[in-house]
């Protein structure tokens, strides 16, 4: 897949449709998933073809880029901030982003609190699990993830709006299904336990090379750069 301008819009044609025919396999429709075109790396004039295709959820994985692209791009974006979020940096996308992918640990959230308490407002945010237990991944354990949520839904100006993961990166995406599987339990069991301000809602798990798989276990946000985009 080379990665010129004209391309884009052939690939979201493409991407839609797998999207559309996984969501099929798992009874559900293609608007019951929400598509984030993963921006990394990506010129704002080239994010601009995703966007008038419709593709208005944009993710970023580092702060200072999404602060370079936030207000370059034409059209209401709704920016996700997808990759391990530096507490100190918390500060410079609080009032930018609608959805946090990436809580992790307890030292974030206090410091989420803190910077969504000063602009008065409510911050969605996803906890970020680590079901393969891969050291070079973030995310807390699976087994810990109970309590660690029960401690977050004491936070008055967080939301939490449910649970990412990141699976390994293997050539068969069979071979990470059990990923997908093992996390959307996890959300059950979670809302099973009806946590005051918790509202599990959002699974954002699968990408570029394995969002069909996890659409089928039951993703409703997928995080998508090189099927939009082209390789980097």
């Amino acid at each position: 897949m080379n990665n010129n301008n004209t391309d884009i819009a052939s690939n979201i044609i493409k991407l839609k449709e797998r999207v559309a025919n996984a969501a099929l396999r798992s009874g559900r429709t293609i608007n019951d998933i929400k598509i984030v075109a993963v921006t990394k790396t990506v010129e704002p004039e080239r994010i601009n073809i995703a966007v008038e295709q419709g593709l208005v959820d944009l993710g970023e994985n580092r702060v200072q880029e999404l602060c370079n692209k936030y207000g370059q791009v034409n059209g209401k974006c709704n920016w996700h901030l997808i990759g391990h979020l530096q507490t100190n940096k918390v500060k410079y996308i609080v009032d930018k982003v609608c959805l946090i992918h990436s809580l992790d640990r307890m030292e974030l959230a206090e410091e989420l609190q803190k910077r969504a308490s000063q602009h008065g407002k409510i911050l969605d945010v996803l906890v970020q699990v680590n079901i393969a237990k891969e050291e070079t991944k973030f995310g807390i354990n699976q087994e810990d993830a109970v309590e660690f949520i029960k401690e977050i839904s004491k936070f008055e100006n967080l939301k939490v709006k449910g649970l990412m993961t990141i699976a390994p990166l293997v050539e068969d995406p069979e071979e990470v299904r059990y990923v997908f599987r093992e996390l959307r339990k996890l959300l059950i069991d979670i809302q099973m336990e009806n946590i005051n301000n918790i509202d599990m809602k959002y699974l954002s798990m699968g990408m570029s090379n394995d969002f069909e798989v996890a659409i089928e276990e039951g993703a409703n946000i997928i995080r998508v750069g090189t099927a939009i985009f082209g390789h980097r």
